[in-house]
């Protein structure tokens, strides 16, 4: 169960939700890093793509969502979003690699 501070005034309300956002920022740029890791270890672009993956991904975190009480839709989009600009990131970094 999540444990969410019971705040006292909207500033402070905002403010959370202020770090929250910085953390988030913080971990997509960290699975970004990742992700251009994971091209060197591939061996082609549908590799990069891993349709299977991607698939495995969504059902995963709309099943963390419906958990945590927040739209599995809403979640699904946010990851089918980040993933899809993440796979272009990695097929470009495994172009570059690839070129050397």
């Amino acid at each position: 169960m999540l444990n969410i501070k019971k705040c006292n005034s909207l500033e402070e309300v905002r403010t959370e939700i202020d770090n929250i956002d910085n953390q988030l920022v913080e971990l997509i740029s960290t699975r970004s890093h990742l992700i251009r890791q994971a091209a060197s270890f591939k061996n082609s672009v549908d590799e990069v793509k891993a349709e299977d993956r991607i698939e495995f991904i969504l059902q995963k975190v709309r099943h963390k969502a419906i958990q945590a009480d927040v739209s599995p839709n809403m979640i699904s989009e946010l990851f089918t979003i980040m993933i899809n600009e993440m796979v272009e990131t990695e097929i470009s970094e495994f172009r570059n690699d690839k070129t050397f």
